[in-house]
């Protein structure tokens, strides 16, 4: 399969575009500085199937250039992990709030798979089997919200929703559509302190593209390893 993963030079990004190379895919991995990115992602020895792709999800012509540039040197894609994020403001109390960051927290949580998902999806539709998986967290749960974390919360939130609503715009094609909460991982997002591994993460994502995991469709928004969350 061809996967495009964004944000793919470090953290989850990176452990996916690992997994993916050693299962077999060919990895597109959207990166925004080609040259910062080059050694994190060719040092393995199937760096060959890892296509590094000049991608900022905050800069739609950027997007739009990608796109085209895949679909003039491949034609077409099977899966789009959407996992460029950021996490700013972190408990910070509404009085506090920098509301420029926020801002930026929203271009890239939620306004950048919007802008990715509009220029690839042409190239997604040709398949048979296609997924499009939005990394999303349980802070964007409504019904088990938390304190502290207006800026990335609500953007998943309302990334949530995206999902719910591009999931029924595709509901009459081969496209599979899903929220998926990767869990506390050892990242720069996650820091040192969590406990989940992304590679393991990485994994359960891939099962679910490659439909090893059978997850019925109304179950837009999953854990990494398939199981309902609660929106």
């Amino acid at each position: 399969m061809r996967i495009l993963i964004t944000g793919a030079n470090r953290g989850l990004g990176l452990a996916l575009s690992q997994v993916g190379s050693e299962r077999g895919h060919q990895i597109l991995a959207g990166v925004r500085d080609l040259h910062k990115s080059k050694e994190s992602l060719t040092q393995s020895e199937l760096y060959k199937s890892i296509t590094l792709l000049p991608l900022d999800v905050i800069n739609e012509e950027s997007v739009s250039l990608a796109a085209k540039s895949v679909k003039e040197n491949f034609g077409t894609i099977d899966a789009i992990i959407n996992n460029a994020g950021v996490l700013l403001e972190r408990d910070k109390k509404i009085e506090d709030l920098d509301l420029d960051q926020v801002k930026v927290t929203f271009e890239v949580n939620f306004f950048g798979p919007i802008r990715v998902v509009k220029h690839f999806l042409p190239l997604l539709m040709m398949g048979d089997r296609s997924s499009i998986i939005n990394i999303s967290s349980e802070a964007g749960s409504i019904t088990n919200a938390y304190g502290g974390d207006y800026a990335y919360a609500t953007s998943k939130t309302a990334l949530n929703m995206f999902t719910q609503q591009l999931s029924q715009n595709v509901s009459g094609s081969n496209i599979n559509v899903y929220s998926i909460h990767p869990g506390w991982i050892k990242t720069d997002m996650g820091g040192d302190r969590a406990p989940g591994d992304p590679i393991e993460t990485a994994n359960g994502i891939f099962n679910i593209i490659e439909r090893k995991r059978v997850i019925d469709r109304k179950n837009v928004f999953i854990s990494h390893d398939g199981y309902p969350m609660p929106l």
